[in-house]
C-alpha cells in the first residue's frame, strides 16, 4: 500500500508558495486582506491533512 505521508508536504507547499502569489491586501474576503485568509485557510488545510494522515497510517493501529 501506497504511503500517505506525502500529503504532509502539501501545507507545507502551501505556505511557501502560495504566499507569494496571494500576497495583496484586496480583495477583502470575509472581513478580512486576501493574505491573512490565505494563511487561515492554510491553518484548516494543515489539520485536515495531518488528520488524514493520521487515520490511514498503518503505524497508529492498535492491538500490535
Amino acid at each position: 500500500m501506497m504511503s500517505i505521508r506525502w500529503l504532509t508536504l502539501v501545507p507545507l507547499l502551501f505556505i511557501f508558495v502560495g504566499v507569494a502569489f496571494a500576497n495583496h491586501v484586496n480583495p477583502m474576503v470575509l472581513g478580512m486582506p486576501f493574505l491573512f485568509f490565505y494563511v487561515v485557510c492554510c491553518v484548516v488545510l494543515t489539520s485536515v491533512c495531518m488528520a488524514v494522515v493520521y487515520k490511514f497510517d498503518p503505524t497508529n493501529k492498535e492491538g500490535d
